[in-house]
């Protein structure tokens, strides 16, 4: 994820969408329309061959949970694992439990051919025109780990997945948008972070998922006057002594927005952050609203602690699809 700029460069907000525009992966950046996620959960969801996606219909959560209820007699919404396995049932059980799934990893300084070989043709390219290994390195871990996650989620081997995006809720193009699972075609959300050195990726119930990382570090003192705080945050940061703790706070605040606009599917350049409030005084779990253009939506956002080294917030609509846990996958490899 990016920070926002100073003022001394306009004050204008970072990326929403730390990795670019491919047709496998998440989207570019923020369309800058303005438009907001009240549309994010009933746009269709495209492929990346433009079919739009059988899961993602207003009822997909309902079909779910009677598939559930139908599969196995042994599955039960709330309890025991079912004996059946593989990608639907596993999917049936997030879905109706409400659960969210979330693994991080450190990157690799120079990109692994054992990552490289699992990505897709337009992710393969993008990572070919990086000019920096490092970043071309967290990019391809970043991909390569979600399709592990996914393989190890869903009982299914990490090459057969396949990342696409939803079309975008703000403009309606069909080029960018958020990122969608697939293959296989389930109705699950998916969301991808990386920063400095580390990627995290996110799966969860519902039609979007938000999933932001940062890693801890001064922040530059313009930031705190920024606009991109509410009059609340800023105050609240305000209040605190320079040094560290005030910087992991504002790391705290960001994450916490960044996670929302990217589960809403517009970037950051599409909200008005200045409105969009964290309330920072809170622990949470906490609902946070996201305002625009027609009705405001409501999401549910948590701070996770992976590591001393990041902020992390991940962010859920509001609702069945956040009623469940969040099980963290902790990294396995050196």
């Amino acid at each position: 994820m990016t920070l926002p700029r100073d003022r001394s460069r306009a004050d204008t907000p970072g990326r929403a969408e730390e990795e670019p525009r491919t047709t496998e992966g998440e989207a570019a950046g923020p369309c800058g329309t303005g438009a907001t996620g009240q549309n994010a959960g009933r746009t269709e969801a495209r492929t990346a061959d433009g079919d739009v996606h059988p899961g993602t219909d207003a009822g997909a959560g309902d079909v779910a949970q009677r598939r559930v209820r139908s599969a196995d007699e042994d599955t039960r919404l709330g309890g025991d694992v079912p004996l059946v396995s593989g990608p639907a049932p596993a999917a049936d059980r997030i879905i109706a439990r409400g659960e969210a799934h979330v693994w991080w990893w450190r990157c690799p300084e120079r990109v692994d051919p054992a990552d490289l070989a699992l990505l897709g043709t337009e992710e393969f390219r993008r990572a070919l025109g990086m000019l920096a290994e490092r970043d071309a390195a967290e990019f391809v871990r970043t991909r390569a780990g979600a399709r592990r996650a996914l393989g190890e989620l869903l009982d299914i081997s990490p090459a057969t997945a396949r990342l696409g995006h939803r079309r975008c809720p703000g403009c309606g193009a069909d080029d960018h948008g958020p990122p969608l699972l697939v293959r296989p075609a389930l109705p699950l959300a998916i969301s991808l972070s990386r920063t400095a050195g580390w990627g995290v990726f996110a799966v969860g119930a519902g039609l979007a998922v938000g999933v932001d990382a940062e890693a801890l570090r001064p922040v530059r003192e313009t930031l705190f006057a920024g606009s991109v705080l509410t009059e609340a945050e800023r105050r609240h940061l305000d209040a605190m002594a320079p040094g560290p703790d005030r910087h992991a706070a504002f790391h705290r605040v960001w994450t916490r927005k960044e996670a929302v606009v990217k589960a809403v599917g517009v970037g950051l350049v599409g909200t008005e952050l200045d409105q969009l409030e964290t309330h920072p005084d809170r622990d949470g779990p906490l609902r946070v609203t996201h305002h625009g253009i027609g009705r405001p939506t409501e999401w549910t956002v948590e701070d996770l602690r992976l590591s001393d080294h990041l902020a992390v917030a991940l962010a859920r609509a509001a609702g069945p699809a956040a009623r469940g846990p969040v099980h963290l996958h902790p990294p396995t490899g050196p």
